[in-house]
């Protein structure tokens, strides 16, 4: 079979546009996927003070000092099945012996549950191999009962902190900022996401949606820094995304910057990377 020289050409032309397409590398965002239910773990489980509900307290690994999203599964003790139509509240609680203290917390906003889950958020915002109890408020509609269970949780120290408590430089109320994103760093420009609440007292944290963050990557061991930095915005719910820029594999530590208008607030809050 012969084939002429255009054809050729043409077919060669296809198949480098090809190659180029499947290899090129780009800024995309990185994704950040959501476990499904196969993919975590127990933590571990109580019946409520009411209605013996089951709830099953899932994550996505080991409880750590850090943010960390929590999923909610609740049974109804009599016929073993899930409860997927409920209001669920989840209430950390640390019980240091001479003093009791929550955490930042965020409820599910569905009375639905997704995969038999409802799903939350807790910044354990120290580590306890015991004090932490997760007391989660369950309302059935369906059998117009409510209870609460109290889950005890063992929360450990990550290697590299990634929740930081901070006292502000006006001397106002703590702040706690958290590393979020990005979880696997990558050469280039990557999401970065972090959280800040306000502590009003030890029983009440709020997300701070109003600041101004800034960002200075920095490689120590090299001193230099990156280009093309985004600094985090707030995006509701005392959460802030930006990008951070990493020009080479090693560790990197993002110095943060954050003011409340004009008022400085913190310039020593810093979360090391390793690529």
């Amino acid at each position: 079979m012969k084939f002429s020289s255009s054809a050729l050409f043409m077919g060669l032309a296809l198949m480098a546009t090809t190659f180029v397409s499947c290899t090129s590398d780009d800024d995309s965002d990185e994704p950040i996927n959501e476990p499904v239910a196969n993919d975590l773990i127990l933590i571990n489980s109580a019946y409520t003070d009411v209605g013996s509900m089951l709830v099953n307290i899932y994550a996505a690994d080991s409880l750590m000092a850090q943010y960390t999203k929590i999923y909610v599964e609740v049974k109804d003790s009599a016929s073993n099945n899930i409860i997927t139509n409920a209001a669920v509240d989840i209430l950390p609680m640390m019980n240091m012996g001479t003093m009791v203290h929550s955490a930042p917390r965020e409820n599910p906003t569905s009375n639905t549950a997704t995969e038999g889950m409802y799903q939350g958020a807790v910044v354990f915002i120290m580590p306890g191999e015991m004090g932490w109890t997760l007391n989660v408020t369950i309302y059935d509609p369906a059998n117009d009962v409510e209870g609460t269970a109290a889950v005890p949780v063992s929360v450990a120290q990550p290697a590299v902190t990634r929740t930081r408590v901070i006292t502000p430089l006006d001397s106002t109320n703590n702040l706690i900022i958290s590393y979020l994103h990005p979880q696997n760093p990558k050469v280039g420009v990557n999401d970065m996401e972090i959280t800040i609440h306000e502590r009003i007292t030890g029983m009440n944290f709020t997300p701070v949606n109003d600041y101004s963050v800034s960002i200075d990557p920095e490689m120590p061991s090299m001193g230099h820094g990156s280009p093309n930095n985004v600094n985090p915005v707030s995006i509701g719910n005392g959460h802030y995304k930006g990008k951070v820029n990493f020009t080479m594999t090693g560790m990197w530590r993002i110095n943060l910057d954050i003011y409340d208008g004009t008022t400085s607030k913190d310039t020593t809050g810093f979360f090391d990377i390793t690529l």
